[in-house]
């Protein structure tokens, strides 16, 4: 199956519901330990439009970066999104000039034109917080059983990795399913119906179904080597301004090492928004890790492998090198925090 990256408008994909790697902006300003003195003349935009995945990004929520921003006249639009493609469709298209996604959405977007740079990248969480599952009274036992069944996941995003390492742990390859391509919020949905056989279910849905004892996990992700996730920034912006990327990425960072020691802090603060309860999000905040780490060799030649692998099961059309999306050791050198540590 050839899977390409489907452009959407921009008004269909304000979903809410998904807790992403968007919530590595949790916590509060006195965290921070280094910050880049931004002068108002080296910076090119007035407005920063940020893209998150989430139903409750904290640093929305805070006003982090507005605090951090506002002297130097920026102020910040927020947009949400269903999953990583569609965000990096805004971006495409000039509505985003930052966000955060899965290893899985850059890849199709470079293989579609979509002019963006690797900035930073966080590290993989536990592996627990995404999960094959059935209804908990399937006839389905194993991830073998799933040959000639419908199995719901959205195309281009980190999911899709995911599926394909499973299959092929259980000798089956994307062809061997019937693939149903939905959003994480369809799927959510359409799996409470029952009227999917199995889905490729994440945080925080999986730790919802967890809770209520509504499905089986057939396998996890936990030992499965995944590339973890980006911050993504529109080429263009990112070359124009790289004091103020740096002071971005300073705010990440910092209130990233706030969160990982505070998961149940970081559950109360996006309750309310998100609209789940305290423990069931505690238990997705443990599962995560929010801190930067800089774009090494070792992360980029992880990445590749990635394209490498969805160019031969022809999921892309086009061959494409992913440091033909990364900037050069000089730029990264000028935008990445002190403390940013491999």
């Amino acid at each position: 199956m050839v899977a390409i990256f489907k452009k959407r408008s921009f008004l269909m994909i304000l979903v809410a519901g998904v807790f992403t790697l968007s919530t590595s902006l949790v916590g509060c300003s006195s965290q921070i330990t280094e910050k880049t003195a931004v002068a108002s003349s080296n910076i090119k935009t007035k407005v920063l439009r940020m893209g998150y995945q989430s139903a409750g990004d904290i640093v929305k929520v805070k006003g982090v970066l507005e605090k951090r921003l506002k002297p130097l006249g920026i102020s910040i639009e927020w947009s949400k999104f269903a999953a990583g493609p569609q965000l990096l469709e805004a971006m495409n298209v000039g509505s985003v000039d930052f966000g955060s996604v899965g290893e899985t959405p850059p890849i199709f977007a470079q293989a579609s034109g979509v002019p963006f740079v690797y900035v930073a990248s966080t590290k993989p969480g536990t592996g627990e917080g995404t999960a094959v599952v059935v209804d908990k009274d399937s006839s389905i036992k194993t991830v073998a059983d799933l040959k000639g069944k419908g199995l719901a996941f959205q195309r281009a995003t980190a999911q899709q990795y995911f599926v394909v390492k499973v299959l092929k742990e259980a000798g089956l390859k994307l062809s061997d399913v019937k693939h149903i391509n939905l959003t994480p919020l369809e799927t959510r949905a359409a799996f409470e119906r029952k009227s999917i056989e199995a889905a490729v279910v994440g945080d925080p849905h999986l730790a919802v179904f967890q809770k209520t004892a509504r499905v089986r996990i057939l396998r996890d992700g936990k030992n499965i080597t995944t590339q973890g996730g980006y911050w993504l920034g529109s080429r263009t912006f990112v070359k124009e301004n790289p004091e103020l990327v740096k002071a971005i990425l300073e705010e990440i960072n910092n209130i990233g090492k706030w969160a990982e020691s505070n998961p149940r802090e970081v559950a109360e603060l996006i309750s309310p928004e998100a609209k789940i309860d305290v423990p069931t999000l505690e238990l997705v905040s443990k599962r995560r890790f929010y801190t930067l780490r800089p774009l090494s060799e070792e992360v980029l030649s992880g990445q590749q492998k990635i394209a490498d692998l969805f160019y031969e099961q022809n999921f892309i059309t086009k061959k494409t090198n992913v440091r033909d999306a990364t900037l050069s050791p000089e730029q990264y050198a000028a935008l990445t925090p002190i403390d940013v540590k491999p």
